[in-house]
């Protein structure tokens, strides 16, 4: 960050946990989910073969993020307000036993009544997922399920409800969603650094020590005669722990639950410990500290249209061996 950058502003704290998502991929011919929600384990570096240039090997710094157990335990349906224009929840479905499973206490409607909504699809102007993560066995220590929405991708509304139908009460997992090769985008939350000086936080130069009473701190915080401070004007607060997201990461590996020991050091990672479930290798780093909720999904600038070119990873530095 530049000395004084406004890039971020506003520097507050994030909200929740859950990182927020405000738009998804646009364009998409099939209905398809947008993203789902994982962990970052710890970072790692790996040897990776890319045949588009001539079969060379690169030696890339990559991510490890592990995807909990996730299930689909209801529909949730939007309408268009007819005076605001916003949207609204029109309808809820959900599959019982796997409601009560993610804890949900107050069951609308059960999945048996989503007949009677496709018919009336072509006033819903949204479609969603909603999800439950179960991150109980991870190294995470969180025995809670993580609930959240995910949009559905694609033209139809009639479509997207006959693709949520199918899902309704099934896993999600991530080699049924994502490609290897395949370019993503990572919504997280910044590793959090509690309230910093103007130093720390946008690099002021210090004060000369006989100059000012002060050194640490901005000289003037504006004109005399304007009666209130600018919002550009340095000043101290929250810094970190705000939303963040990256575009176009990379999938450099997509691994199972069986392959999980493959990526595993012998002491496990700093801060986390061992990856017990389904894994995703990511190319380069991503936001937040380890065990930190992240989002993952389908890149919003389409960078795949001409095709997915698959890597094969030749060496991981954590286990000292390929995967």
């Amino acid at each position: 960050m530049t000395r004084g950058s406004m890039q971020y502003w506003q520097k507050r704290r994030a909200y929740r946990r859950l990182p927020r998502m405000r738009a998804i991929p646009r364009g998409t011919k099939d209905a398809a989910l947008s993203s789902m929600v994982g962990y970052k384990v710890g970072m790692t570096n790996a040897t990776v073969l890319e045949e588009s240039q001539k079969a060379s090997e690169i030696n890339r710094a990559c991510t490890v993020v592990e995807i909990p157990q996730t299930e689909v335990y209801g529909i949730r349906v939007y309408s268009k307000d007819r005076n605001t224009g916003y949207l609204k929840i029109a309808n809820e479905f959900y599959d019982k036993t796997a409601a009560q499973r993610a804890g949900v206490k107050k069951i609308t409607a059960e999945k048996e009544k989503v007949d009677a909504a496709k018919q009336d699809a072509s006033k819903y102007a949204r479609v969603s997922l909603l999800i439950a993560a179960y991150p109980k066995g991870t190294a995470t220590g969180q025995h809670h399920a993580d609930r959240f929405e995910a949009q559905i991708m694609g033209k139809g509304a009639a479509e997207k409800l006959e693709y949520a139908t199918k899902m309704l009460g099934k896993e999600v997992k991530p080699y049924d969603l994502f490609k290897n090769g395949e370019h993503i985008d990572i919504i997280s939350i910044s590793k959090g650094k509690g309230w910093k000086g103007v130093i720390k936080r946008f690099g002021v130069a210090r004060l000369a020590r006989k100059a000012t009473q002060k050194v640490r701190h901005v000289g003037t915080l504006g004109a005399f005669g304007m009666g209130r401070v600018l919002p550009s004007v340095p000043q101290s607060g929250q810094l970190g722990f705000n939303y963040r997201t990256e575009r176009n990461k990379r999938i450099l590996k997509i691994g199972k639950k069986e392959e999980a020991q493959n990526v595993n050091p012998k002491s496990g990672y700093i801060n986390y410990g061992n990856v017990v479930s389904d894994y995703i290798l990511i190319d380069g780093s991503i936001p937040g500290p380890a065990k930190r909720m992240v989002r993952i999904r389908k890149s919003i600038d389409n960078m795949d249209a001409k095709g997915v070119k698959e890597p094969k990873v030749t060496y991981l530095a954590a286990t000292g061996k390929a995967i």
